[in-house]
């Protein structure tokens, strides 16, 4: 552990495994046991249908003409990185942000093995509401979800700090 309690939320990282391995194992089980595109209804307004996904969230770019596979995997690999980076800055009492940032990182990472793997993502929850859709996704999206607004959360949670109070207390 580094001098100032930085580096200790690195132990959050397993929580990006267990997402890794909750999302990969549900995205499994959804291609041994659903049909490709058969909606099997589990309650009103909810189905699991099995999806390819091609492009990133909400189907963005799944048209194109191939590259955006490597483009999305490279993106998610760089954040990933990144992430990591910013989880070892981390202080002590910063357990929110950490916990924020492992679920995004999990997230990344199983989509990231998916496109890897298979060169689309596997989609399976689908919501819906008479004729509207929402796009199909997988609990690699909800963490992602999740952890973003968390992130957006902490940011109306932290009061904004003020130059002069900082100088006031040197």
């Amino acid at each position: 552990m580094t001098e100032g309690g930085q580096g200790s939320k690195l132990k959050w990282l397993w929580l990006a495994g267990l997402v890794l391995v909750l999302d990969l194992g549900t995205k499994a089980m959804a291609t041994a046991m659903l049909t490709y595109g058969n909606p099997v209804p589990v309650m009103p307004s909810f189905n699991f249908t099995l999806l390819h996904n091609t492009g990133a969230a909400f189907s963005f770019l799944a048209n194109a003409a191939g590259w955006q596979r490597w483009f999305f995997v490279t993106l998610a690999i760089v954040v990933s990185v990144v992430l990591v980076g910013w989880l070892r800055k981390l202080q002590n009492h910063e357990t929110w942000t950490a916990i924020a940032i492992v679920l995004i990182l999990g997230g990344a990472l199983g989509n990231v093995y998916d496109r890897v793997v298979h060169g689309y993502v596997v989609d399976f929850l689908h919501f819906y509401w008479q004729n509207w859709h929402f796009p199909a996704f997988n609990l690699a999206d909800t963490a992602i979800t999740i952890g973003a607004a968390m992130m957006i959360l902490d940011a109306f949670r932290k009061p904004a700090c003020d130059s002069s109070d900082a100088n006031r207390s040197n």
